[in-house]
């Protein structure tokens, strides 16, 4: 397996793309800010520099590499595996309640004898991400495991795009399968947020939109809580996400994702149980750097060799609290990593990742998710 990368600023002339065209990769990972992701020359590009190619990527509110974090490029990072098995698959997603039926057809698209990871990346805005999965799972076949994450768009939460060959698009979601055994797949992952309040119980809820906490419409109960920030709402909900704390979803951390003033409702980035327990969660720098670090030890522990590719995926909510310090983050993963490794990745809406060492893959919200991709 052999793995490299280009990172474009501004340019995406012929010869940027040189390094790639020298491991002539099976697969390419893109991910950019939407406006030099939407380019139209940067698709003519890559299909010329890398004919035969998968691309595959999304928009993001941050592009990771080994070297930090940056804003308002496009990294293009290529694999070529020793046995290539690999297909690729998209549907179009018409807003939240198609999610389902949207994980459905990449499930669908994908089953096949020897299919045993699927690697998706979705919209970041109109999107149900648990039930995206949900579909997915349905459709695939059981003991496929399932990571990627949803779009961003550097924190505006209005449009985002996901890219294939065919181009930037606001409107599909994208995946990968993975036929081959010799190629292995390991993940960790971890928030470092922490809990303060009381727990609330959820009392009305559909799927993915909170209607009423203890009987009482749950916006008001959160404005409650964040008090001063309740007025940059719903920017500000992202640094005091909920956790579920009980059934079999406890652990699992939900953002808000926008609020509805009228219905008094919060739409989360993910779904919550009925009758299930929330607890409000705040975080410091620190806190948060430390279960980057624990993320990446969850991966290395799962089997983790030092070769292929360590593919990271951070929610946006980290990266505003963090602020400058941001790169510590990245930098926390990479003292576990062995130094030769490529780091390729971007702050999302949603982290997509197996719970710690079950193949049974959960949205997540708030966590770092570290993925090895490699063979042998």
């Amino acid at each position: 397996m052999r793995v490299a990368q280009v990172q474009a600023p501004h340019s995406t002339s012929g010869a940027l793309f040189a390094p790639l065209q020298a491991i002539q990769p099976h697969l390419a990972l893109v991910f950019g800010a939407v406006d030099p992701l939407g380019r139209p020359e940067l698709l003519d590009q890559l299909k010329a520099q890398l004919p035969g190619t998968i691309l595959a990527g999304c928009s993001t509110a941050g592009e990771i590499t080994a070297e930090g974090v940056s804003d308002d490029t496009v990294v293009v990072t290529g694999i070529h595996f020793d046995h290539p098995a690999l297909r690729f698959a998209s549907a179009p997603l018409q807003g939240m309640g198609s999610s389902y039926g949207a994980g459905q057809s990449l499930g669908q698209q994908l089953r096949g004898e020897g299919l045993h990871h699927i690697l998706v990346f979705g919209q970041g805005v109109e999107i149900n991400g648990s039930a995206l999965i949900d579909g997915i799972r349905d459709d695939a076949g059981a003991g496929v495991t399932i990571c990627g994450g949803l779009a961003g768009d550097g924190g505006a939460f209005r449009r985002t795009l996901t890219f294939s060959e065919a181009g930037a698009a606001a409107d599909r979601v994208v995946a990968i399968g993975f036929y081959d055994p010799r190629t292995r797949i390991t993940h960790g992952s971890f928030g470092g947020w922490q809990p303060f309040g009381p727990t609330r119980r959820v009392t009305k809820v559909s799927h993915n939109v909170l209607y009423e906490l203890d009987g009482q419409p749950a916006l008001d109960v959160y404005k409650r809580y964040l008090g001063e920030y309740a007025k940059q709402l719903p920017s500000s909900g992202l640094l005091f996400p909920f956790s579920i704390v009980d059934g079999p979803a406890a652990g699992l951390i939900r953002t808000i994702l926008s609020v509805d003033e009228a219905q008094g409702s919060l739409t989360l980035a993910g779904d919550v149980p009925l009758d299930g327990s929330l607890q409000l969660m705040h975080a410091s720098t620190d806190s948060l750097i430390d279960g980057a670090h624990t993320a990446a030890i969850r991966a290395q522990e799962a089997g983790a060799d030092p070769s292929g590719l360590a593919l990271l995926v951070s929610c946006v909510g980290r990266r505003l609290v963090m602020g400058a310090r941001v790169d510590e983050e990245v930098e926390a993963v990479a003292e576990v990593l062995a130094q030769d490794r490529v780091i390729a990745g971007f702050y999302s809406y949603g982290e997509i990742s197996p719970l710690l060492s079950s193949t049974n893959c959960q949205l997540h919200n708030q966590t770092m998710t570290v993925t090895h991709i490699q063979e042998g």
